[in-house]
């Protein structure tokens, strides 16, 4: 009835291999790690270990004595043999057999001697005595350590019968300790079959559970379908943005460069019309002054060598230096920029940064045309996911798991209710076997009550002042109750040795050949032997429960993976027994969402990354004009001077060479000269140094030019590798983004199957590892072995090792008894010494 209540589980695995062949060749980062819980479990709570507390000290010399007296391996290979020939092979392994068992038939041997010979002394040793022999004889020697040898004698079987003492004392916890731990297998096996209960109770709610769970994967896929255009849209923009989002950079970059360029041509502009209107004034006023000072040098009194030498030189310097006096930087040389400025306006009314933020939206709207194009293909994916869920609620209804477990507990109620019948017989058996071992015991106690109590009156009641024949009541009394101690030692000691050897035999047994074998696991390779139990089957139990033997399932694998509370789906391997397939191809759902996902076909053509207007918009800039400005002269212009000489120095010299002449008209009219030029520098050029409209304008004017040159340096090269560089993006999009998109769409399904797949994954492992767990099952045996050996085997073994200690004792304890009797008992003759007879003569008195 398992079988069918497992079998709702395996098409997890099955589909497991076939989606990892749809998966394999996809090559993607794990999708999100789903999260599906906790399988909800139920507490097993047999604890099956056996704690045997103080009484453990015996077993475990008891286990030593055996290992001493067998300390031979196990042997399998005999076993083995012995159990497929059917004990045939008894014959020829003989000798095998007595090997191992050698130290057990010594001990039987010399038990069975004991059991025999002890009867048959008592028997000669009464008759000797009957005839006054072997210490009947009712006389004793008086020696000169009489009292020595009592003391030795009474110390030594004092001793022995405590030894006795601690024996039947052990043989009685034993036997206490076999009878209290039968009253717990009722515990014991009410907790296994409630356990049993636990599993078939919890097991369909497990299976419900690993059912329900495919929700989650199942919400999961429906919410990438949801979102594929932010996942595979996205996915596709951002492969494509590498490559097309430079390229659009590059034309906002030339649209921002326009700008720029018109700025710079009306900073040009303006600041060429502000410095022509400055140095159009100041080389007015310098023709003036330079006019006027070549009128004054006119003077009779600069061209009089004869009569003033001096003045005439200083005078042909003065106007030698006059053509220094003019302006350096013309800039009313230069033409202006208005041709190239008014196409820069033309240009400029097309709004390229607009045209590149449209291609900008196209492109980021990616996503959307996903969405839009996929949306048939999403809505057919999400009935397939749909249908896959309701083909798996379905499918747990074609078995009646609910009814096979219900059948199994009542199963388990049946043979529970049977065990309760045999209850009382066990309590009897057991009180029978408690009854014979307290007579066992109470044999022995008999025996040494009579040697206490011997003891007890011989050394009470001896008087040293007493001859042997005079020895008082209570002397003699402990004397005859250590006879009657040796007599009933003789009749019981056979009977005790008897049994001790029997039990010896089949504990010991029981413990070298199943006990100890089952802590080793060495039993389990004998029940693993292939070919052991059927010479048809490799292993039995998947031979005799799937009709399949080569199957590794072995009885050690099972009770090992239950031991360790493993589900019973890894433990009896029925992955490897049904084949669901022909019930549910989840298969055919797999493929069918993966081929509905490859039949993707995103056209991405509508994604327009520039505009045939903005194209001829970078075009118009190229051919602008820039390249027909003659920079050389603007920069040359700009770095001049405001005038060819210092005028302040000029003034200077001016003044100091008309120093020189005489005061005259002459002195006085360049004196004044001297007066025009230092008015001229402080008013105009001072401010055309300092004032910050120049100082601006020819900083605009240095500025813009050089960047007017930069740009206008192989402009229309930069415009077409543009231009080239959209085209190509452009081309990207149109024609080559088929592999993109087909590449992106493989990594989104095998996302979207990795859900699928980690469903699977954790179906396995929650199969293997947390639904229906054995560990009922494991512990049945382990309980098994402890009621076996642990309870029992344990307990007879601590009893006879007692008993036979004990037993063992008796023959001490006799010899020593016998002898020491003589001493406590009154004896009828004694030695006396006479005076009047003959020197060293003893008399006999009666």
């Amino acid at each position: 009835m398992w079988k069918t209540g497992t079998l709702l589980l395996l098409w997890v695995l099955l589909a497991s291999g076939e989606l990892q062949q749809e998966t394999g060749t996809r090559r993607l980062p794990p999708p999100g790690k789903l999260d599906f819980g906790y399988v909800p479990a139920g507490v097993y709570e047999t604890l099956a270990h056996y704690e045997p507390g103080p009484i453990g000290i015996l077993f475990h010399m008891v286990h030593g004595f055996l290992h001493v007296v067998q300390p031979n391996a196990f042997p399998q290979d005999l076993i083995v043999k012995l159990a497929k020939d059917k004990f045939g092979a008894i014959q020829t392994e003989y000798q095998k057999a007595i090997y191992y068992e050698i130290g057990f038939l010594v001990c039987a041997a010399v038990g069975l001697l004991f059991a025999i010979l002890m009867p048959i002394v008592g028997l000669f040793f009464c008759m000797c005595r009957c005839c006054d022999n072997c210490g009947g004889e009712m006389h004793q020697r008086q020696r000169k350590n009489a009292d020595c040898r009592r003391g030795l004698l009474g110390t030594l079987l004092f001793s022995t019968s405590l030894v006795i003492t601690i024996g039947v004392l052990c043989a009685y916890a034993a036997n206490q300790n076999l009878s209290s731990q039968v009253k717990n297998i009722r515990r014991l096996v009410n907790s296994n079959m409630r356990d049993l209960h636990t599993f078939a109770n919890d097991t369909p709610m497990q299976i419900d559970y690993l059912i329900s769970q495919y929700a989650t994967a199942k919400n999961k896929v429906i919410y990438d379908l949801h979102n594929i255009g932010p996942l595979l849209g996205g996915r596709i923009h951002d492969q494509l943005d590498k490559e097309v989002h430079p390229a659009l950079d590059r034309v906002l970059n030339m649209a921002g460069a326009m700008r720029e360029t018109k700025e710079a041509l009306e900073n040009v502009s303006v600041g060429l019309e502000l410095l022509q209107e400055g140095t159009g004034k100041l080389n007015f006023n310098l023709s003036l002054v330079r006019t006027s000072i070549n009128r004054t040098l006119n003077d009779p009194g600069c061209h009089d060598e004869k009569s003033d030498a001096t003045s005439a030189q200083l005078c042909r310097n003065i106007r030698q230096s006059l053509s220094q006096l003019q302006i350096s930087a013309n800039f009313t040389r230069l033409p202006n920029v208005n041709t190239q400025l008014e196409k820069m306006n033309d240009v400029l009314k097309t709004d390229l940064s607009a045209i590149v933020q449209r291609g900008y939206s196209s492109l980021n709207d990616t996503p959307n045309m996903v969405i839009e194009q996929t949306r048939s293909v999403a809505e057919s994916i999400q009935g397939l996911v749909d249908g896959i869920g309701n083909n798996i609620s379905s499918f747990s209804k074609v078995f009646p798991v609910q009814s096979c477990l219900s059948n199994f507990s009542i199963f388990v109620n049946h043979v529970h209710a049977k065990i309760e019948d045999y209850y009382p017989e066990i309590d009897k058996m057991d009180f029978y076997r408690w009854i014979g071992c307290i007579a066992l015991c109470c044999m022995v106690v008999l025996v040494l009550t009579f040697n206490y109590l011997g003891l007890l009156c011989g050394t009470l009641g001896y008087d040293k002042h007493a001859s042997p024949t005079t020895r008082g009541c209570i002397s003699n009394t402990g004397g005859t109750m250590l006879m009657a101690g040796v007599g009933f030692s003789f009749i019981f000691s056979w009977v005790l040795m008897g049994v001790v050897t029997t039990i010896f035999l089949a504990g010991g047994n029981m413990e070298k050949l199943v006990c100890e074998p089952f802590h080793t696991k060495e039993v389990f390779k004998v029940v693993d032997t292939p070919y052991l139990v059927n010479p048809e089957w490799k292993n039995f139990i998947p031979g005799y429960m799937y009709n399949d033997s080569n199957l590794e399932l072995t009885a050690e694998s099972l009770y090992s993976t239950c031991k360790k509370n493993k589900g019973i789906y890894s433990a009896m391997r029925l992955d490897k027994v049904f084949n669901i397939s022909s019930f549910l191809n989840t298969t055919v759902f797999t493929k069918d969402v993966v081929s509905q996902l490859d039949s993707v076909n995103i056209d991405l053509r509508g994604i327009i990354l520039l505009e045939a207007e903005g194209k001829q918009n970078l075009l118009d800039f190229s051919e602008a004009g820039l390249s027909e400005i003659n920079y050389a002269d603007y920069l040359e212009e700009v770095n001049k001077g405001v005038t060819v000489v210092d005028l302040l120095s000029f003034a200077r010299e001016l003044e100091s060479q008309t120093d020189l002449m005489p005061r005259g008209a002459l002195h006085t009219a360049l004196k004044g000269h001297v007066g025009t030029l230092r008015q001229i520098h402080s008013q105009q050029i001072i401010p055309m140094e300092q004032a910050m409209k120049y100082v601006r304008a020819r900083s605009a004017l240095n500025q813009s030019m050089r960047f007017l040159e930069r740009t206008a340096s192989d402009l229309p090269n930069k415009v077409l590798a543009v231009l080239d560089a959209i085209e190509a993006a452009q081309y990207l999009i149109s024609q080559n983004a088929t592999h993109l998109v087909k590449r992106e769409t493989g990594k989104y399904t095998a996302t979207i199957v990795g859900y699928f797949h980690q469903y699977i994954e954790w179906v396995k492992t929650s199969l293997a590892m947390e639904v229906a767990p054995c560990k009922p099952f494991s512990n049945m045996v382990d309980t098994s072995e402890i009621l076996a050996c642990s309870f029992f085997v344990d307990s007879m073994n601590t009893f006879w090792m007692g008993l036979g200690c004990s037993t063992l004792f008796l023959l001490p304890s006799i010899i020593l008894a016998v002898k020491l009797a003589k001493y406590y008992r009154r004896m009828e003759t004694e030695d006396v010494y006479d005076d009047s007879s003959v020197s060293g003569t003893w008399h006999f008195t009666l």
